[in-house]
């Protein structure tokens, strides 16, 4: 079943709310790096994320060397090949709720 896709006056709230992100892959994903201390720090972050993941069955693309994390948010179901819908909404605000703290 296919997610509704964000319109682009949603796709503005959305980067408007989150300055830290950016468009991707023509604007049907968003991506924003995290630089930690270490890479005891960026595990730690990306363990959070996995259990917020989970909990929203919603599961981020990441890259992870040593104290860099990038992320990309997209959901692969939505529209006819993938784009931004509100699950990655808000899942860009539970990941900055980690990094506000």
């Amino acid at each position: 079943m296919s997610v509704p896709e964000l319109d682009p006056q949603e796709i503005t709230a959305l980067l408007e709310a989150h300055p830290a992100w950016e468009l991707a892959r023509e604007g049907k994903a968003i991506t924003r790096t995290f630089q930690f201390k270490d890479f005891s720090q960026a595990w730690g972050f990306m363990s959070r994320v996995a259990l917020l993941a989970e909990a929203q069955d919603h599961h981020p693309e990441w890259f992870n060397v040593y104290a860099k994390v990038e992320v990309t948010l997209t959901t692969h179901d939505a529209g006819a090949s993938g784009g931004l819908s509100q699950r990655d909404a808000k899942m860009a605000r539970a990941i900055d709720g980690l990094v506000a703290q």
